[in-house]
């Protein structure tokens, strides 16, 4: 079977993070079990040419082109890539777009619906109701037709569900199905803080933006050094808008300076090697559907703390493999993907009032997890967690077995 995922953007970075990610896991794992997968997407930032392979992964990069400034990655495009759109469709036997109301994954998932290719939809959030204009004409000018008739939606939350069938009101959407995230079993579990030795650490992994709320994870620094005083905050993931500046200029204020390490982007297995010397994985963003580096981090046994509005709360909160905080105030309705830029962005500064009182909250549940034996039960519960319904094998599986479905429908 041959399978084409189409995403919106790549970059030495990572900085688009999770739909591209799921891309390119679903396309690892369906190759393994023997189909022919491979990834269509724009490529930007790169030294020299662009690669034809990532993570093992044959991918189809064409260069990016910023058509719309001001719009972040809902602006990017490529005539190239569109260009030559119309044959990757045409040969591919399941196109499957990670759709978002953007100018590439909208016009390839347009292009695959009006030549009846088989279409399936995957929105990670990144369709929802919304009063932002340049939005709602998107919607009108053909991601409500896209989303209407494609062959099957995913969805990862019931929340995402509900958003996509909003938007296509009152047109029920496409069949739609449950088809969760998933990431590798890691065979063993991160090594403990006594096995370990050095200072507890706690890790922030995620782009370094507002929506993501690091200036609550800072907040919550004094209270976890005074009753850990050598306690390191290692902050991971592509920097934008100057946050990192912010919080560096704020932990200063705060007295903590030499508390921050600021760690970059990191690769696949700089991911795992961070999360495997930490103590602790804390994701305070606004809303994040079904993040995968949360999965990660679970995934080697890292206790993580994550708020309400967060999709796997209710996994995380049921398995006791962290915690969950109560969710984000101020914010109702900004996602927090890189996709947003349609959308206004909360004033997260570091200082503001909902920062400090959610530093507050994060720093009791990572001082509860820093106790040795709630971190080592939460560990092995996390461990168990990915294990028993996150592998990306079974989620692959899962996959084929909808693609099938689809495509015995469309014959």
């Amino acid at each position: 079977m041959r399978v084409l995922h189409v995403v919106t953007h790549h970059s030495p970075d990572h900085v688009f993070g999770g739909p591209t990610r799921v891309a390119l896991n679903l396309c690892r794992a369906l190759r393994a079990a023997g189909d022919d997968a491979a990834v269509l997407t724009v490529g930007e930032g790169f030294a020299g040419a662009l690669p034809r392979a990532v993570d093992g992964v044959p991918v189809k990069l064409f260069p990016a082109r910023r058509l719309i400034p001001g719009f972040g990655f809902a602006g990017v495009t490529s005539p190239s890539l569109l260009a030559r759109a119309g044959g990757l469709v045409r040969s591919a036997d399941i196109v499957h777009v990670h759709l978002a109301r953007d100018l590439v994954t909208f016009p390839v998932a347009l292009r695959a619906l009006l030549g009846g290719r088989p279409l399936v939809l995957q929105t990670h959030g990144m369709i929802d109701p919304t009063s932002v204009p340049a939005a709602r004409l998107a919607d009108a000018l053909g991601v409500r037709r896209v989303l209407r008739g494609a062959d099957m939606l995913l969805h990862l939350t019931d929340a995402d569900r509900l958003g996509v069938a909003a938007v296509t009101a009152p047109h029920l959407p496409a069949r739609s199905r449950r088809l969760v995230n998933g990431v590798a079993a890691q065979q063993h579990r991160r090594p403990s803080r006594a096995e370990r030795g050095g200072p507890p650490v706690v890790l922030f992994l995620a782009r370094l933006e507002d929506g993501k709320r690091p200036a609550d994870l800072l907040a919550a620094v004094p209270a976890v050094r005074a009753v850990h005083p050598d306690a390191r905050f290692v902050l991971a993931g592509a920097d934008t808008g100057g946050t990192a500046a912010r919080l560096t200029a704020r932990a200063a204020e705060l007295g903590v300076a030499d508390a921050l390490e600021f760690a970059g982007p990191q690769d696949h297995a700089g991911v795992l090697a961070l999360m495997r010397s930490a103590d602790v994985y804390v994701l305070p963003s606004t809303f994040d559907t079904f993040p995968v580096s949360a999965l990660e981090a679970l995934s080697v046994g890292l206790p993580a703390v994550v708020t309400a509005t967060n999709g796997l709360a209710p996994d995380v909160l049921r398995a006791s493999a962290g915690r969950v905080v109560a969710a984000v105030a101020g914010d109702a309705g900004f996602t927090g993907h890189p996709g947003a830029p349609l959308a206004p962005a909360p004033d997260t500064r570091p200082g503001d009032s909902a920062t400090e009182g959610n530093g507050a909250l994060l720093a009791a549940a990572v001082l509860e997890l820093l106790e040795p034996a709630a971190n080592e039960a939460a560990s092995v519960a996390a461990h168990r967690l990915v294990a028993e319904r996150f592998t990306i094998g079974a989620v692959a599986d899962r996959l084929r077995g909808l693609y099938a479905e689809v495509l015995a429908a469309h014959a």
